[in-house]
């Protein structure tokens, strides 16, 4: 970039902000207000004007100047709060050259996590799973300790189909339910059994495209809106198409009824399958849970399922619930024996299953989820009302609308704060055309930390957000 020379009477009635240099305008601002600070031009307190304001002065886009604030608030030489603008953090005092303050060092490890993707470890219910454990072994024939069957037990698979015709409207004996070890190793089975190519939704997990593709199997992008995935690009061509209905991941909405209904309709009229990822379906809290779109037609739906949200992750545990037509092909494709979840986990989540342990754990942390969230969407609504929570009132996670522009700089401002949390271009299929449903945004986890370090998580939050 050429060099180039502003200044503006904008901080003061007499104090100039002069830019000059070659490079990025965005460096060259922050240096001109790091130098302004250091000089004590700028004392500590001194209340910078609005970013809009600001850019305009000076002749500058928007974001340049949004970006320049967000990063100087994270090395801590501006402050942001809400009702009080944007000041020189007090303690940014001026100091002599000998003593220039040294860049913050960002945080060897995160202090604060709100990944997504998991619930918080403290809460697995150690007490009820070790009680079910104990009456599962007094309770196992014989046959637990042999080699494994690759449906999985019968016990647990019993189990499951009628949690799931009660809870999410499934419609499937035990023999349709095919055990896992999690909704990875049951796409694995099925992108062996059925081959491709897939559609999948414009914003996913790159963790299952690159699964997939590992296996052979490419998928093609089909929208996202507010309506869920828009099912009517589907082509003959996709031999299945990988959803998210009940919460798109990780936009946050449902699937709409009618394009529910289309997705079955594509199914059966094409030969094709619908993979229904069901990864935190329970988890509705503004209503009961929809249910599964599998219950529209069960021969040309395969929904998949685990333990992973509602109890940990370390389990292992999960199911296919198949059409009839693929049971034996997947079945075959796990081998002769079960290699991948151990028998007596099984037979311990039937019991807590059959004992109505797991309903009375998913209450409590549908409750406990749900305080999670209200306490992120009033933090904002305090401290940030130019950003917005967007998606349903569901799930683990839920994703914070940002200004266009400002994700890639609020995640590294995060980083700085000790706070790990990903940007929602992460999740965006690469084949995926620029389109008007882009947007930037944070995928925040609320369910992760533990209870006594929430709050502080939150705080991070908001301080590596850009100032309104």
């Amino acid at each position: 970039m050429d060099s180039w020379v502003n200044s503006a009477e904008v901080l003061g009635s007499d104090l100039p902000l002069e830019l000059a240099g070659t490079g990025n305008r965005r460096a060259v601002l922050m240096g001109a207000l790091r130098e302004a600070v250091r000089s004590g031009r700028l004392a500590p307190g001194t209340r910078l004007p609005p970013y809009r304001s600001l850019a305009a002065d000076l002749g500058l886009a928007r974001n340049t100047v949004a970006d320049a604030y967000a990063e100087l608030v994270a090395e801590g030489w501006l402050a942001a709060r809400q009702g009080s603008g944007t000041r020189v953090a007090e303690r940014a005092a001026p100091v002599t050259p000998a003593h220039r303050p040294r860049t913050p060092e960002r945080p060897s490890r995160p202090v604060h996590d709100l990944v997504q993707g998991q619930p918080d470890p403290s809460a697995f219910p150690r007490t009820a799973w070790l009680a079910s454990a104990r009456r599962a072994l007094a309770a196992a024939p014989n046959d637990a300790f042999g080699p494994g069957d690759p449906h999985g037990r019968p016990e647990l698979r019993r189990a499951l189909a009628g949690y799931l015709a009660r809870v999410r409207g499934v419609r499937a004996s035990p023999e349709r339910i095919v055990l896992c070890s999690g909704a990875a190793h049951g796409l694995r089975l099925l992108a062996e059994v059925v081959g491709g190519p897939w559609a999948a939704e414009a914003y996913g997990l790159p963790f299952h495209r690159g699964l997939l593709a590992s296996h052979g199997v490419g998928t093609r992008p089909v929208g996202v809106d507010g309506d869920g995935a828009r099912v009517g690009e589907l082509t003959r061509r996709d031999r299945a198409v990988l959803l998210t209905p009940a919460h798109q991941f990780p936009t946050g909405g449902p699937l709409h009824p009618a394009r529910r209904a289309a997705a079955a309709d594509w199914a059966r009229s094409t030969g094709g399958l619908v993979v229904e990822d069901d990864y935190d379906g329970e988890f509705r809290y503004d209503r009961q849970p929809v249910g599964a779109v599998q219950g529209l037609d069960p021969e040309h739906v395969v929904l998949l399922g685990s333990v992973s949200k509602s109890l940990s992750p370390a389990l292992r545990l999960g199911w296919m619930v198949l059409p009839e037509r693929l049971v034996a092909p997947v079945v075959a494709a796990k081998g002769e024996r079960e290699q991948f979840s151990s028998a007596t986990d099984q037979l311990t989540l039937a019991d807590f299953v059959d004992s109505g342990a797991y309903d009375r754990h998913v209450r409590r942390m549908r409750q406990r989820h749900r305080r999670r969230r209200d306490q992120l969407v009033a933090a904002l609504e305090r401290r940030a009302p130019h950003v917005r929570v967007t998606g349903i009132a569901a799930g683990l996670h839920a994703v914070v609308e940002l200004p266009p522009g400002t994700e890639r700089s609020v995640v590294r401002a995060a980083a700085w704060q000790g706070l790990a949390v990903e940007g929602l271009a992460g999740y965006r299929h690469p084949g995926a055309e620029r389109a008007a449903d882009e947007r930037d945004g944070l995928v925040v986890g609320y369910a992760t930390p533990a209870e006594h370090a929430y709050p502080e998580a939150l705080e991070a939050l908001c301080r590596a957000l850009p100032p309104g």
